[in-house]
């Protein structure tokens, strides 16, 4: 018996949120970000980016292995992935992690209830 048959299909879809939002704010950073430069690298930004990337990866390990404690890491990333939204948004030209942000932002708070 799999792990995954005992995880539910809202679970299922924030895993694959947050993994996806994971990998495209990732690549955007270390690809799109690094190669702008300006506003994409001062280190606000770029550290945002990197602690939010982080909590995606975090929050899909917490949800896969089963812990309990994944509501309060998926409130925390839901909290980040907002802010990482709001501010890849001001930055522009990073629409494709603005929605990946805010999809993970959303799953992340029904998993936080």
């Amino acid at each position: 018996m799999s792990a995954m048959h005992h995880i539910s299909s809202d679970m299922k879809s924030c895993i694959d949120n947050c993994l996806a939002c994971y990998a495209e704010c990732l690549s955007m950073a270390m690809g799109h970000c690094l190669e702008m430069g300006g506003e994409h690298t001062k280190p606000d930004h770029f550290k945002l980016m990197m602690a939010f990337a982080e909590i995606c990866r975090t929050s899909a390990h917490f949800m896969l292995i089963g812990s309990e404690h994944h509501r309060h890491v998926c409130r925390e990333c839901a909290e980040i992935c907002r802010e990482c939204a709001d501010d890849c948004e001001r930055v522009g030209d990073m629409q494709t992690c603005v929605d990946a942000c805010r999809r993970c932002a959303d799953s992340s708070q029904r998993m936080a209830a």
